[in-house]
C-alpha cells in the first residue's frame, strides 16, 4: 500500500521547507536554534543524499515484494555489529550469487550463505547472521507467505508495523528502524521516530528536524545524509534509539 500522494524523487525541498546551508551569511529558517560554534554541514546537499537503498540498486518506490526483500536482506545485514562497508559487501555478495527471494535463501541453505558472508568479511558475525537470515525468511514464508506487502497490510498503525518487523528472529529496533525509516514516503505505516544521534546531530548545528515532514522522501534523503556523515567523520557511537549513546568499539556498525 502506498503512502498517500506521490513524492518528488530529486529529494528537492519545498521553498517554504528550505534547509540552512553553510556560511555566514544564511539566515536561519524558524525552527531552528542558534547552531554551534563547529562548522556546520551543508543541508542543501545533504537533503539530496542518496538512499541506501538507492545506492544497492533497491527500487523502494516500486514496492514489489522482490524489492521490498531485498531491502529486508539488506537491513538484516546492516544491523549485525560490523561495518556499514562489510554489510554493503555481504548483500552484493548474495546477490551476485542467489535470485533473493526467501525461498531461494532457503534453497541453498545456511551454510552457503555463511561463506559468502565470510568471504565478504563478515567473520565472527557470519555463523550467527546466516542463521538469522535463514530464520527469517522462513518466518517471513510461514506467517506471510513470503510477502513483505501482507505484513504491511496486516500492521494497523506504524507502532505495529514496527512490533511485527522485530518479531523475525535476529531483528531489534534498530534494525527495524533501518528497514522502516527509508519506506517512510513509500509505506503508509512506515513511521519509525528518527534515531536519536540522528536528531541530536541536526539539533546541535541549528535543525529541527521536526519542522520537516517526516513522511517526505526529503527527510528520508537528509537522514540517509546524515548518517553518512556521521560514519565519514569516524563516529564510534551507538546511533541509539533513546536515551544516552553508548560507546563501541571501532569497526561496530554505525547504524547501531
Amino acid at each position: 500500500m502506498r503512502a498517500g500522494g506521490r513524492q518528488n524523487h530529486s529529494g528537492a525541498m519545498a521553498p517554504s521547507r528550505r534547509l540552512p546551508s553553510c556560511g555566514p551569511k544564511t539566515a536561519r529558517p524558524a525552527g531552528t536554534s542558534e547552531p554551534s560554534t563547529r562548522a556546520g554541514p551543508n543541508w542543501a546537499t545533504l537533503a539530496e543524499a542518496q538512499l541506501y537503498s538507492e545506492e544497492l540498486g533497491i527500487r523502494l518506490d516500486k514496492l514489489s515484494d522482490r524489492e521490498l526483500f531485498k531491502w529486508f536482506l539488506a537491513s538484516s545485514l546492516f544491523g549485525a555489529r560490523v561495518t556499514p562497508f562489510i554489510a554493503k559487501q555481504g548483500y552484493l555478495a548474495l546477490r551476485r550469487n542467489v535470485r533473493l527471494t526467501p525461498r531461494q535463501m532457503l534453497k541453498i541453505g545456511e551454510k552457503e550463505i555463511y561463506v559468502l558472508l565470510l568471504q565478504a568479511g563478515y567473520v565472527r558475525a557470519a555463523k550467527e547472521k546466516s542463521s538469522y537470515i535463514v530464520q527469517a525468511c522462513q518466518k517471513l514464508l510461514a506467517s506471510f507467505q513470503g510477502s513483505l506487502e501482507k505484513l504491511h497490510d496486516k500492521a494497523e498503525s506504524p507502532r505495529q508495523l514496527e512490533a511485527l518487523v522485530t518479531e523475525f528472529p535476529g531483528w531489534g529496533p534498530v534494525t527495524a528502524n533501518i528497514f522502516l525509516r527509508e519506506l517512510r514516503p513509500f509505506w503508509k505505516k512506515a513511521d519509525p521516530s528518527p534515531l536519536r544521534r540522528v536528531v541530536d546531530y541536526a539539533r546541535e548545528r541549528g535543525l529541527d528536524l521536526r519542522q520537516i515532514p517526516r513522511k517526505s522522501l526529503s527527510f528520508a534523503r537528509l537522514e540517509a545524509g546524515i548518517v553518512r556523515e556521521l560514519a565519514k567523520r569516524g563516529e564510534r557511537r551507538k546511533l541509539g534509539t533513546r536515551g544516552a549513546a553508548v560507546k563501541v568499539a571501532p569497526g561496530d556498525s554505525l547504524f547501531r
